[in-house]
């Protein structure tokens, strides 16, 4: 058995994954798993043979968040994440500061909950089980949300909302979850990893520049535009850039039968 609080495999070409591994705690996240976590997903975005990541915890839970013992032990001057946020550098849950440069899916199982939450929502789209649970479970404790959830969660599910479960930390459950779009698919207890990997394989069946510039090009209207104009004129000149390198062959296929009738099996001559 693998011991590695957490692990890169490559399940299948294409694919990688990421599992967090700390049962004994419900995958909560002490200092030495943040930076594993953080350097697993830096070793994903430098790897350019994958496309596509899944990230799950192990044992059927997601992550209960930050490692309550670890932090109640810790010397804030000795805690390197807490210093001033700057581009790219590892949070107190390792990745949570991190815009991923390439598609992430989170298959949720158990709970997700305060930072696990907040790392949950570094996925582009979250696969849930059934009897998992969502929540700012550290209000209780007064440990505040500082990996992304203010951030974040607000963007995902509006800010009403958003309110509503970071001022009340309360447990949201995954069709609730799935109402307020913080799921994206619900499924049967323990199925979450294989529908995300399902899911994953999906996209890797498209051309990736095209999606990664339309990605790229939604999360710069969500954070960083400026204006209404900027945003557009963004999404042209990313969009711009792959008209010639994938849109022309595209359209090409499609003139000789690919993808007839909405059909997303593109890889046959004939539809």
């Amino acid at each position: 058995m693998d011991t590695e609080v957490v692990q890169l495999t490559t399940p299948e070409p294409g694919i990688c994954l990421i599992t967090l591994s700390r049962p004994h705690v419900r995958n909560a996240v002490d200092p030495p798993t943040a930076q594993k976590l953080y350097d697993a997903f830096l070793a994903f975005e430098n790897d350019s043979s994958l496309q596509v990541c899944v990230f799950h915890g192990s044992n059927g839970t997601f992550c209960a968040g930050a490692d309550l013992h670890a932090v109640s032990a810790m010397k804030p001057s000795n805690a390197t994440y807490l210093q001033p946020v700057a581009d790219r550098n590892i949070g107190p849950m390792g990745p949570s500061r991190l815009q991923i440069k390439k598609p992430v899916i989170a298959a949720v199982a158990g709970y997700a909950v305060a930072g696990g939450l907040e790392l949950s929502l570094l996925g582009d789209m979250r696969v849930v089980e059934e009897s998992a649970v969502f929540g700012v479970f550290c209000r209780r404790w007064g440990v505040p949300l500082i990996d992304g959830g203010t951030v974040r969660l607000q963007k995902v599910i509006g800010l009403g909302r958003a309110m509503d479960m970071i001022l009340t930390g309360r447990p949201v459950g995954a069709q609730e979850a799935l109402q307020m779009g913080l799921a994206n698919r619900v499924v049967p207890d323990g199925k979450s990893l294989e529908e995300a990997t399902a899911l994953a394989r999906s996209l890797l069946q498209f051309p990736q520049g095209c999606m990664r510039a339309d990605r790229d090009s939604a999360y710069y209207a969500a954070y960083d535009a400026s204006s209404f104009e900027d945003a557009m004129q963004n999404e042209f000149s990313k969009g711009f850039k792959v008209l010639a390198t994938e849109s022309v062959s595209g359209a090409s296929r499609f003139s000789s039968g690919q993808g007839r009738h909405g059909s997303f099996d593109i890889h046959k001559s004939k539809i």
